[in-house]
C-alpha cells in the first residue's frame, strides 16, 4: 500500500499557523508591539500605510537583538520566554509561543533592523515568505525596527477578505488601546499614511484613560476601585451611574498586565449596577486583576484573549463586591451644591457658646373635646375653597377627561380577527407604565406600546424621507466642539454629507475634532456630544449594514441616537402625540431593527388569565 501521510514544509506549516495568529493587520500590530514591551521599550512608534495592507512598521527603544538572536527569532517555536512546560504557569510576559514572527514572515515581506546596547553595529534582515533574502550589518539606533510589507501578498484569498480601510484601522487602534492601557508608563505614537493619528506620552493610569478617550462622557466621572485579598488584588476605575452611556467599547479587564475577555467577569461588574442604569445603558470600566500566575492558564487560545482561572467563582464575588462598594462610597460622598434657596440656615456655634434647651410653648389646659378648643381648628366649611368651579370640572367627575385617538385598521381588528374597513375613532384614556410603556385600551383589548421603539420608528421614517430632501435644522447658539478617536473621526466625516441632509451639520475642526453647527429640529434639544457618541456607537455596531444599505443604516443609527429611552416620563399630551405619529408611519408595528413596537392583549387573554387564577385559588382553598 502506498504511503499517503507526509510532513508539511515549514513554509506551509507557518502559513497554516498564520491563519490563527495573523488574521488581519491589527494582529501584526498586536504581536510586534507586545514584543517591544517584553523587550523593555519605553517608547514605541507604529507606522501604518493603507490600513496595514502596504506597511506595518513598529520601532522601539528596547534591548534589541544580537545577530544570532535576530536570525533565530523568526524560526518557528523559537522563544526567549519559556524553557520547559512548567514555565507556562509562571508567565509574566506577553508573547511566549514563538509562532507569531514565524507566521508573519510566511505571509509578508519583512525587513528587520536591530541593535543591542553593547554592540557598535546592528543587524539587518530581509525575509520574504519565510525565506531569508539578505542578512548584513547596519548602522541603526539601539532597539528594534520591524517593517512588515505587503501583508498576505502570497495568499490573495486572505487579502481579498480584508475589510475597508476604516474598519481595519479601527481594529489596529483597538489593539493599541488594549496594550497602552496595560502600560501607561510607555509612550506610544501611531502614524497613518504620513500623518500622526495618536500620541500618548507616558502618564499615570487615569491620565492615560482620559487621554485615550478624550471627550467621552463615560470617562468624565470615574470612581476608584481598590481591593486586596489572598486570592486576588484588583484596582482600577469604573464610571459613575450618571456618566454611563450606550457605548460598550470602554469596558476593559486585565490580569497580570494582560488584556482578556470574559463575559463571566463582565457580568460581575454589570450586576453591581443593577437598578442604577436604564436598559441599554452601560458603565465604562478599567479593572486590573493581580493573581498568582500558577492560578491561571493563558495558553488556551491563539490570540491569548481568553484565560482560565482556577478560583473563578471566588474572583467573581470579590470583583462584584468591590465594584458595589466603590459605587456605594461614591453615592455617600458629599457633593458641592451652590443652590442655597430654601436651605435651612444652621448657625455655626463657637466653643464658648452656651447651649440651652429649646423652649416650646405648650398649653397644658388644651382639650380637643371642649368647644373653646375646637374653635382653634381650621375652617370647617372647606367647600368654599372650590367655589367658582364648574360642576362638570374633572374634579367633580372623578376622571381626567377623555380624548379620541385614531388607530389604523391594522390594530383595530374585530373580535374574529378581521381588520375593520376604516380607521376607527374612539374615546380612550392613555397611561404610562414604569416610564417605559404606553398603555391604552383599544377595541380588541389593551394595547401596550414600547415608547423607545415607537419613537425610533417615528424618527426613522422622518429621517429616511429627509435624506432625499431637506430636513429642518436648528442652528446651535453655541456650536459644540467634540473630540473623537481617529477612527470615529474618519467614520463621521465619511457620512457628514448625508447627516447634513438630515439636519445634523458637522464641520471638521482638525486634530480629530468636529464642531456641531446645527442639530435636527426633531432632536428635541438633545446634547450634541452625547448624540454623536450614541450615533457612532450605532454606526460601528451596524457597519455591514452601512455598506450594504447606506440609507437604512444611517437613518436607523441617527434615530436611535435621538430617540427617548426607557425611564423618560412623558406627559399625557406627549404620549398622545407619539401614538398618533406612530400610527401615521408606514410600518408602525416594528422599529427599524425589526423588533416589535407594540402588542395587543386581547380580552380573551385577560379572561383566561383571570379564570386560571380563580381556579388556582379555588384549588388552594379546597
Amino acid at each position: 500500500m502506498q504511503n499517503i501521510i507526509r510532513l508539511l514544509p515549514d513554509s506551509v506549516a507557518n502559513q497554516i499557523a498564520a491563519g490563527e495568529v495573523v488574521q488581519r493587520p491589527a494582529s501584526v500590530v498586536k504581536e510586534l508591539v507586545e514584543n517591544s514591551i517584553d523587550a523593555g521599550a519605553t517608547s514605541v512608534s507604529i507606522v501604518i500605510k493603507d490600513a496595514g495592507r502596504t506597511l506595518v512598521q513598529v520601532v522601539d527603544n528596547g534591548r534589541g537583538m544580537s545577530e544570532v538572536d535576530a536570525r533565530l527569532a523568526f524560526e518557528r517555536h523559537a522563544t526567549s520566554k519559556i524553557r520547559e512546560a512548567s514555565d507556562l504557569f509562571s508567565l509574566q510576559s506577553f508573547g511566549f509561543r514563538g509562532e507569531a514572527l514565524a507566521s508573519i514572515v510566511s505571509v509578508a515581506e519583512v525587513e528587520v533592523k536591530t541593535r543591542p546596547a553593547g554592540d557598535d553595529a546592528g543587524t539587518r534582515l530581509v525575509i520574504n515568505g519565510s525565506e531569508v533574502q539578505q542578512q548584513e550589518p547596519v548602522s541603526c539606533p539601539v532597539g528594534t525596527s520591524i517593517a512588515v510589507k505587503n501583508l498576505f501578498y502570497n495568499i490573495p484569498a486572505r487579502r481579498k477578505f480584508l475589510k475597508t480601510d476604516n474598519t481595519e484601522f479601527r481594529c489596529i487602534e483597538s489593539e493599541l488601546k488594549r496594550i497602552a492601557l496595560c502600560h501607561p508608563e510607555v509612550s506610544f505614537t501611531l502614524w497613518r499614511d504620513g500623518g500622526k493619528e495618536v500620541e500618548l506620552p507616558a502618564a499615570t493610569l487615569k491620565q492615560r484613560i482620559t487621554a485615550m478617550f478624550a471627550g467621552a462622557k463615560s470617562v468624565k466621572g470615574l470612581i476608584d476601585v481598590d481591593t486586596k485579598t489572598q486570592v486576588v488584588a484588583l484596582h482600577g476605575f469604573v464610571s459613575t451611574p450618571e456618566s454611563a452611556s450606550k457605548e460598550q467599547d470602554k469596558q476593559y479587564l486585565f490580569v497580570n498586565g494582560r488584556y482578556f475577555q470574559s463575559s463571566y467577569f463582565r457580568s460581575a461588574v454589570l450586576r453591581a449596577y443593577e437598578q442604577l442604569l436604564p436598559q441599554g445603558v452601560y458603565p465604562a470600566y478599567f479593572i486590573y486583576l493581580e493573581v498568582n500566575p500558577a492560578g491561571i492558564d493563558v495558553n488556551i487560545h491563539p490570540t491569548k484573549t481568553e484565560i482560565k482561572f482556577e478560583d473563578e467563582l471566588v474572583i467573581w464575588k470579590i470583583l462584584h463586591a468591590a465594584v458595589r462598594e466603590s459605587i456605594g462610597k461614591y453615592a455617600l460622598a458629599p457633593t458641592l451644591n451652590f443652590e442655597t434657596s430654601g436651605i435651612i440656615d444652621i448657625p455655626v456655634l463657637r466653643r464658648d457658646t452656651v447651649v440651652s434647651v429649646p423652649q416650646v410653648a405648650v398649653d397644658p389646659s388644651y382639650n380637643p373635646f371642649r368647644e373653646e378648643s375646637k374653635k382653634t381648628q381650621g375652617p370647617r366649611e372647606w367647600q368654599k375653597m372650590y367655589d367658582g368651579l364648574a360642576k362638570d370640572h374633572p374634579f367633580f367627575r372623578g376622571d381626567q377627561g377623555e380624548e379620541s385617538i385614531i388607530i389604523t385598521s391594522k390594530i383595530n381588528a374585530d373580535a374574529e380577527g378581521e381588520p375593520a374597513a376604516e380607521p376607527t375613532a374612539f374615546q380612550s384614556r392613555i397611561f404610562q407604565l414604569r416610564a417605559k410603556y404606553i398603555l391604552t385600551p383599544v377595541k380588541s383589548g389593551l394595547m401596550v406600546i414600547d415608547q423607545a421603539r415607537a419613537h425610533r420608528r417615528v424618527l426613522y421614517e422622518a429621517l429616511l424621507q429627509s435624506i432625499d430632501g431637506a430636513s429642518p435644522a436648528q442652528q446651535e447658539l453655541f456650536p459644540q466642539a467634540v473630540r473623537l478617536s481617529p477612527s470615529d473621526y474618519d467614520l463621521l466625516l465619511s457620512v457628514s454629507g448625508d447627516l447634513l441632509r438630515m439636519g445634523l451639520e458637522v464641520r471638521d475642526f482638525g486634530n480629530h475634532t468636529v464642531v456641531v453647527q446645527a442639530m435636527p429640529a426633531i432632536a428635541q434639544a438633545k446634547n450634541a456630544g452625547e448624540m454623536l457618541e450614541e450615533l457612532l456607537a450605532m454606526l460601528k455596531r451596524d457597519e455591514k449594514s452601512l455598506q450594504d444599505n447606506h440609507r437604512h443604516a444611517l437613518a436607523s443609527s441617527m434615530a436611535a441616537s435621538m430617540a427617548i429611552g426607557a425611564g423618560k416620563t412623558l406627559g399625557e399630551e406627549e404620549m398622545r402625540n407619539l401614538v398618533e405619529r406612530l400610527f401615521a408611519c408606514s410600518s408602525p408595528d416594528v422599529c427599524p431593527d425589526g423588533k416589535p413596537t407594540l402588542t395587543v392583549i386581547s380580552i380573551d387573554e385577560l379572561d383566561k388569565k383571570l379564570l386560571k387564577r380563580e381556579k388556582s385559588e379555588q384549588k388552594t382553598e379546597n
